[in-house]
């Protein structure tokens, strides 16, 4: 237990949660704010959502408040646990401590249960196994470790033990879940740490990873990518070796259409799209962007330049604007140019003389530059 004392904390003491805390205390149920609430204060923010935990059942809840006069609503949550109360215009969530009686890892039968502990290992591997209890600044901390160690290795051996004997379990896990925690750990502390201890614990192989990932790449790449706010799928990259990881990735956890382009893209370029020598060194990368089709290529470039921790020029290709090529078939019309495929042979040559000149020439000196040609 550690204390906890902030400005983020005291603000939660609204009329309402005052009144929630001295209903529980005077009938001696323990009352504990829990999950991500916990996890915002540690980390100095202000909760935008507050969820509750204790050890009164459903049915003592409900009468405990109905004795009081309090309104309850919503209750569609009863059967699981959770009761909805509304004091002074504010609505509380209040769940009772549960353990699984039956589960296949992502839905269970519970019975309720007054052990805090027990109802901690019932939660999944994030902030929802915190506690902050009895609102005399204690917390209990549960399973979290990225956003809130100050270390990268200070685990239990005990807990990493029994994460490696019940690694499998994830297999039942839904790929989408997966990913919205994974990518929370590519983005937080220690992620070097992290990523190569799911190796070492026979996770990757459950949540879609390569089963060969380049570690090196990816230390390299973490590296590379500090305070340049990266994607997710940007950092992640780096573990893969080739294009079906990326394939392989994306059948289990079911990423976005984005990411997985995003993937294949950096996987296919990271090596051969590098800046050049001499005074122009992002020619390279404008060069692309003009050439492609696609109207999102500008983005994938700077997720490019952060991987290759090209800072510097990330910072020049976010201040460039693409421009537009001046001549359109319209123009050539009017020069006598009238066959659509002369048209198109024409436009095509002035576009190469116009990337030649650094997409500098305007109109003028580009269609003259075709009476020339």
């Amino acid at each position: 237990a550690m204390k906890l004392q902030s400005p983020q904390f005291q603000a939660l003491f609204t009329p309402g949660l005052r009144s929630v805390a001295e209903l529980f205390e005077k009938q001696n149920y323990e009352l504990r704010i829990a999950g991500g609430a916990v996890r915002d204060l540690l980390s100095g923010m202000t909760p935008q959502d507050v969820d509750f935990a204790t050890t009164a059942t459903p049915a003592e809840m409900k009468e405990m408040f109905t004795s009081a006069g309090v309104r309850l609503i919503n209750n569609k949550g009863e059967k699981h646990g959770t009761i909805t109360a509304r004091l002074h215009e504010q609505n509380f969530e209040i769940t009772t401590l549960r353990i699984d009686v039956v589960t296949d890892g992502r839905h269970a039968e519970v019975e309720f249960t007054t052990d805090w502990e027990k109802d901690a290992e019932r939660r999944d591997l994030t902030v929802n196994s915190m506690f902050l209890g009895k609102f005399c600044q204690k917390f209990y901390l549960g399973r979290f470790y990225g956003r809130i160690a100050e270390k990268p290795d200070d685990h239990e051996p005990s807990t990493l033990q029994a994460i490696k004997e019940n690694a499998k379990g994830l297999a039942g896990i839904s790929g989408e879940r997966i990913w919205v925690e994974l990518k929370k750990i590519l983005l937080g502390n220690h992620v070097n740490h992290l990523v190569r201890l799911m190796y070492e614990l026979d996770i990757a192989q459950y949540i879609g990873l390569p089963l060969n990932g380049s570690l090196e790449e990816f230390d390299r790449v973490t590296k590379n990518i500090q305070n340049l706010c990266p994607k997710p799928m940007t950092v992640l990259t780096s573990l893969f070796r080739v294009k079906d990881d990326v394939t392989n990735l994306d059948l289990r956890l079911k990423i976005s259409k984005e990411e997985k382009n995003l993937g294949l893209f950096l996987v296919k370029h990271r090596q051969e799209l590098t800046k050049a020598t001499g005074p122009e060194p992002l020619r390279p990368y404008q060069d692309f962007i003009m050439d492609s089709r696609e109207a999102n290529t500008n983005s994938r470039i700077c997720e490019l330049l952060k991987y290759q921790g090209e800072e510097h020029l990330l910072r020049e290709m976010q201040q460039w604007t693409v421009p537009s090529f001046p001549v359109s078939g319209h123009d050539l019309r009017k020069m006598g140019v009238s066959s659509g495929k002369e048209i198109g042979a024409a436009l095509q040559q002035l576009r190469d003389e116009w990337k030649k000149s650094g997409y500098h020439m305007d109109k003028e000196e580009l269609l003259s530059c075709l009476k020339k040609l």
